[in-house]
């Protein structure tokens, strides 16, 4: 399904592929996010139960200038995880980069497909066990057609990994989008568009919105692309959490986690008990739509679903078997970063919430290290003379408030 505003939205990542990147860059760090870290997909998608050993064929529906296809190909290759990751966009400009990357990384296990997500169903691509599009429904003519094409090549028992925009955080991006529609009308060329865009941004008044929203800076620090697509993208819907939910749900999917699960918990925004208890009459769509409006900080939405009928994996945290591991923060540094109060100060887009742990948590958090099983954990800390009912009460505690923040989950086995 195309139109005119679609090929106008081609023929801007055709002149501005995004996000900015330079395949140099490779050699200094690799840009690591959600969705797609390997270990979330272990975690959120398959409940740590699909086998290490398995092969994972994933497939990147958007793929850009290839952030998530190069962090899931690397991770994959790092830890001798089988499989490939199937890159797939439209742009040529965008292809030219993201392979550079790979190729900068020595990378082997990407496939490069260039084309249109809407064009997955019969195309004999996939099945895929594991789907990221991110930024992308957001531009489509219908994301509901978007998805379901997505849905054409999951492989039974697969899921996804989705970001979409959310117009709060979104704050002064659609006043300035309208004011540039005028300044710099669609029907002109992206380089002249972008000129306009440069020179009313250096006098922007000081009561536009833009100005005072901190929670995304691709104007400020992503060059042409950046500002192009986020103040003069020709297609840009935001979906508010209900907005999302209900698109997911008559796709036929159910939603394992918004990410990350505690900014869409209410709770720790309404300290008052009076406050909290009209919580009680709300379900969980309803209390993560009142986070958002309370917090007004998301920009974004990002979650990981799964088809709705499929069986719903609940790993337990606590299984002898179950190997604890630290998405990307080590043990000791989480440890380390317990106050006295015995609360960890975690901060999203500017709003610190403070996260209760136990008093053990600095005892046990130093022993994760994703090799050692819960098991394993508890007898050291046994030989040190913790009782096991009294590690195990902990390390419950301990776990499911770093799930709920997505520092710790549960690796494959």
């Amino acid at each position: 399904m195309t139109d005119a505003t679609d090929q106008r939205l081609a023929g801007q990542y055709e002149a501005y592929p995004y996000p900015k990147r330079d395949p140099r860059d490779e050699a200094k760090r690799l840009i690591v996010g959600s969705p797609s870290h390997l270990r979330e997909i272990d975690h959120w998608v398959f409940g740590a139960a699909r086998p290490a050993s398995s092969p994972l064929n994933a497939l990147v529906a958007g793929g850009g200038t290839g952030d998530a296809t190069i962090m899931l190909a690397q991770q994959m290759t790092r830890l001798g995880r089988a499989g490939q990751v199937t890159w797939l966009d439209r742009s040529t400009a965008a292809l030219a980069i993201a392979q550079g990357r790979a190729q900068a990384r020595g990378l082997t296990n990407i496939v490069w497909e260039q084309r249109s997500l809407l064009g997955l169903p019969g195309s004999g691509l996939g099945p895929f066990d594991y789907i990221d599009c991110c930024g992308v429904l957001h531009h489509l003519p219908d994301p509901a057609e978007g998805l379901r094409a997505l849905l054409s090549v999951l492989a039974p028992g697969g899921g996804m990994g989705l970001m979409v925009y959310a117009p709060h955080g979104r704050t002064g991006v659609y006043m300035m989008q309208d004011a540039l529609r005028l300044l710099a009308p669609p029907d002109e060329t992206p380089q002249q568009r972008l000129d306009v865009a440069r020179r009313v941004m250096r006098h922007l008044p000081e009561t536009q919105w833009l100005r005072h929203n901190r929670n995304f800076d691709d104007h400020i620090n992503g060059g042409d692309a950046g500002l192009y697509d986020l103040l003069l993208n020709p297609r840009d819907r935001a979906f508010t959490v209900p907005e999302l939910s209900t698109l997911l749900a008559d796709a036929g999917l159910r939603v394992t986690c918004w990410v990350e699960p505690i900014r869409y918990d209410p709770a720790p925004l309404l300290p008052e008990p009076k406050l909290r208890s009209r919580l009680d009459t709300m379900d969980a769509t309803e209390r993560a739509a009142l986070a958002e409006a309370l917090a007004g900080n998301m920009a974004v939405h990002i979650v990981y679903c799964v088809r709705k009928d499929d069986p719903i994996h609940l790993p337990d945290p606590c299984a002898e078997a179950a190997v604890p591991v630290c998405r990307e923060i080590d043990g000791e540094t989480l440890a380390r970063g317990i106050r006295p109060d015995g609360t960890l100060s975690v901060a999203f887009d500017g709003l610190r919430i403070p996260v209760a742990l136990p008093p053990l948590a600095s005892a046990i958090l130093p022993l994760v290290d994703g090799q050692r099983s819960v098991g394993q954990i508890g007898t050291i800390l046994a030989e040190r003379g913790m009782k096991p009912d009294a590690f195990l009460k902990a390390w419950r505690q301990t776990f499911t408030a770093l799930e709920r923040i997505n520092r710790v989950l549960l690796a494959a086995p």
